[in-house]
């Protein structure tokens, strides 16, 4: 079980509901910029929240008024000193700790709460849903200081999310997507109130508890697999096994009698 009580030098966790955590990036003074210690503490964080059977959705957001600024600007100034062996490690500790959240195999809702830029724009594409204040920005900001936008998964989920010729205006030209737009194109599934991100955030978190645990778990897996696959009789062979699964779980018969008897269903996660 995750351990809300321990102490993070880059994240606060908290459960504002049952079944629901919640990950803030925690460096309000720095705009919750990236370093190698919020690398290593995210990738921790997802594996644990991953074995954690009472877990049913992940809340991701950031601290003040920012989401995530990207990488560290003054931790930035240190690359060219690596090496190319170590510059290859670090990127490899970023690319696993966003690749881990991607991999926790619960719903993870980003509340962008405002500017997510560079490797904070791709961690919110990490998650499976995102929802944004008025104040949430997206750039990709890579190019604008002499790197490729190809980052931390962004040149894979960025065109699958929004299409190929929008995420190439918006990587080639290094813009702002403000919040309205980053609805209208599909970045963004919602734009929020002003002040009612984190509620609307957990009133979705809240829905999502209400069904099945396994059930939601395999709707993740197969989104997700099927996006990799090439072509649709592999898309069925997934979803038809996730199904014969599911039918052997007591969720499934709980959810029958629950219907039949016309009250809620009491889901065990079994």
């Amino acid at each position: 079980m995750i351990d809300l009580e321990r102490r993070y030098e880059t994240l606060l966790l908290v459960s504002p509901a049952n079944g629901v955590v919640q990950v803030t990036l925690n460096r309000p003074d720095r705009f919750n910029s990236m370093t190698a210690t919020m690398f290593n503490e995210l990738e921790a964080v997802a594996r644990e929240i991953g074995d954690d059977r009472d877990v049913r959705v992940v809340i991701l957001t950031g601290a003040g008024k920012a989401f995530c600024s990207g990488y560290d600007l003054d931790d930035a100034e240190k690359l060219p000193t690596l090496g190319a062996l170590g510059m290859l490690d670090l990127q490899e500790r970023a690319a696993r700790a966003l690749g881990a959240v991607r991999g926790v195999p619960v719903p993870v809702i980003a509340a962008v709460n405002g500017p997510a830029a560079g490797g904070g724009m791709s961690l919110t594409l990490m998650a499976d849903i995102r929802l944004g204040s008025p104040a949430a920005k997206f750039n990709a900001a890579f190019v604008r200081i002499g790197l490729s936008a190809g980052d931390l998964g962004a040149s894979w989920l960025l065109p699958r999310l929004i299409g190929p010729s929008k995420a190439a205006e918006i990587a080639f030209a290094g813009r702002m997507v403000e919040a309205e737009e980053a609805e209208r194109i599909g970045l963004l599934n919602r734009v929020t109130g002003a002040d009612d991100l984190l509620d609307q955030t957990l009133a979705m978190a809240t829905q999502i508890c209400a069904n099945s645990p396994g059930g939601i778990r395999m709707s993740k897996r197969a989104l997700q697999a099927n996006m990799e696959v090439t072509s649709f009789a592999a898309a069925l062979e997934l979803e038809n096994r996730g199904q014969a699964l599911l039918t052997r779980c007591e969720d499934m018969t709980e959810a029958l009698d629950a219907f039949k008897a016309k009250r809620a269903p009491n889901f065990a996660g079994r």
